[in-house]
């Protein structure tokens, strides 16, 4: 069999920037801060997704990849491939740095629903894929849910890409996951409001806040006002779209301490929260607001900030909750505002 167009079976993405997946508007990048445009290269979240019928034996993907340069504490990490089916991981393969390869999967038998996660860190681009034996399609298309915020949902400290919260609760929810989490960033930049405005989705979730404590140091008042300001821009293209704002999780150097603009990461976050219930309160039907705080104890962080794999599992599992009733429901009817 030879090889196939990779384009349809890519799920996750956001843009195409000459057939390779990227997570910012590559015509909009001028309007970014650097380490956001540098981090939008990275294709986090993006999945082959096929259905094999019964018989395929296995998959096999070729693909490029960076390699790190010598002496570079990366440059002997393998690259990993996961494969997943009905919520579960199904196999792993792994293959050494290369700047091309080609990797196959071993299939269960009986055939199904896949999706193979790629090793996001080495900025990998899938050139093609083919079946051995049997035939391959396109996976069904699921809603999409747009998922911005920082490097907590890009999913720093996860074992696997499949274990980030974004990825966990979009296989819980039946959702085609596009990860917008950008490490360092997500510090309520509108010109990415606008990007996401300009993407198809279904529901929309804003997870950041944490950054504007210190990284970019925030007051009380404006991210108060950042935050109606940027819900305003998303609701230009997204204006009846299930809307969760997710205020930051549990940050415990930060959470009583002051920035240069005095204010800590508590006040932070109650602004946050505020801004999305006033919105809601004023007539946003759609909008909810889930408080990040309870939702993660000292022991679910692996580095006092980062969540590790049970931190990402009980994010996913709140937000899973919280968005529950509408991708229950399919048309994403009107549901509870708050969580």
């Amino acid at each position: 069999m030879g090889w196939l167009e990779p384009i349809p079976y890519l799920r996750g993405t956001a843009w195409l920037d000459g057939g390779r997946a990227v997570r910012a508007d590559p015509a909009d990048l001028d309007r970014l801060p650097l380490d956001t445009a540098e981090r939008a290269a990275l294709p986090i979240g993006v999945r082959v997704e096929f259905t094999a019928t019964p018989g395929t034996r296995a998959v096999e993907l070729r693909y490029r990849a960076a390699v790190p340069a010598a002496g570079d504490a990366l440059r002997d990490l393998r690259h990993c491939f996961s494969l997943w089916r009905d919520g579960r991981c199904v196999g792993e393969s792994f293959t050494a740095p290369a700047e091309e390869a080609t990797i196959a999967l071993e299939l269960p038998p009986g055939g199904g629903t896949f999706a193979v996660h790629l090793p996001e860190s080495q900025a990998p681009v899938v050139l093609g894929l083919r079946a051995r034996e049997g035939a391959l399609s396109p996976a069904p298309r699921r809603p999409r849910w747009l998922v911005h915020g920082d490097s907590i949902t890009e999913g720093w400290w996860s074992t696997r890409p499949a274990h980030s919260w974004p990825a966990t609760a979009g296989r819980a929810l039946g959702l085609d996951t596009v990860n917008l989490g950008f490490a360092g960033g997500a510090r309520g930049e509108l010109p990415l409001a606008e990007q996401l405005a300009s993407l198809p989705g279904e529901l929309v979730t804003l997870a950041f806040g944490t950054n504007c404590w210190s990284r970019a140091p925030s007051s009380v008042g404006w991210l108060y006002e950042t935050v109606r300001a940027y819900v305003g821009l998303v609701r230009r293209g997204h204006p009846d779209a299930p809307l969760l704002i997710l205020s930051p999780v549990l940050r415990p150097e930060a959470e009583d301490v002051r920035n240069a603009l005095g204010a800590s990461l508590a006040e932070l976050r109650t602004a946050m929260e505020a801004a999305g219930r006033d919105l809601a309160a004023e007539g946003d039907g759609r909008l909810l607001v889930l408080s990040g705080r309870p939702l993660l104890d000292p022991e679910d962080l692996a580095d006092g900030l980062h969540p590790n794999d049970r931190g990402h599992a009980r994010i996913a599992e709140a937000v899973t909750e919280a968005l529950g009733p509408y991708a229950e429901a399919g048309t994403y009817a009107e549901g509870p505002r708050e969580s």
